[in-house]
């Protein structure tokens, strides 16, 4: 079960160390929209590291051939002037709701209640769709299931995703939620 708590670590696979997140370099239509994206799990923000590098460098932020990248360390602090002011949604499984809201957020105009829904929260929290799902969310939102949104085309789409094996993920979607996240550390990794 995903949650968040007290004490809670969270790592962020990047091409550059992050000790101080910045929601306006954060890319708009991710899975939860616009944020700051961690995980509990230390091999997904590894593997994440490749793709930061492949994307800045398309970006022209780094140059063609980098090698190394960082996995920033933060630690949740659920300060009390801020933590229960902080609207969290959490999906507690990777079901049509959270298909819906990914749905939503990577393609304009799809499932506009769901984006209005989750647009009011600080944090949301549930399973990642990552590089080896992608191909299998492109090929939902683009109708090969069927019609998006119908209970064919969501329970095809979920069952190709094998829920069961997908990793967590924690977008901090506010500057009010950004305040509880204390940088531990930097390390920087090399990729093969």
């Amino acid at each position: 079960m995903q949650e968040i708590r007290d004490g809670l670590i969270l790592y962020h696979g990047s091409y550059c160390e992050v000790r101080i997140p910045d929601l306006s370099k954060c890319a708009k239509r991710k899975d939860f929209g616009q944020g700051f994206y961690l995980t509990t799990s230390l091999e997904q923000a590894e593997s994440f590291v490749r793709t930061s590098i492949a994307k800045a460098v398309t970006a022209g932020r780094v140059e063609q051939g980098q090698t190394f990248g960082y996995i920033s360390t933060f630690e949740f602090r659920s300060r009390l002037d801020i933590a229960r002011e902080l609207k969290i949604h959490t999906f507690e499984d990777a079901d049509e709701n959270w298909l819906h809201c990914i749905a939503a957020h990577r393609k304009k105009k799809l499932f506009l209640e769901t984006e209005k829904e989750m647009s009011k929260y600080d944090i949301i929290i549930g399973k990642i769709a990552d590089d080896a799902t992608n191909s299998t969310l492109t090929a939902y939102i683009g109708g090969a299931f069927g019609d998006v949104g119908s209970k064919i085309a969501d329970d095809f789409c979920i069952s190709q995703l094998l829920p069961d094996k997908l990793k967590d993920q924690y977008c901090f979607k506010s500057e009010k939620s950004l305040k509880c996240l204390e940088f531990k550390e930097g390390r920087k990794i090399w990729i093969k």
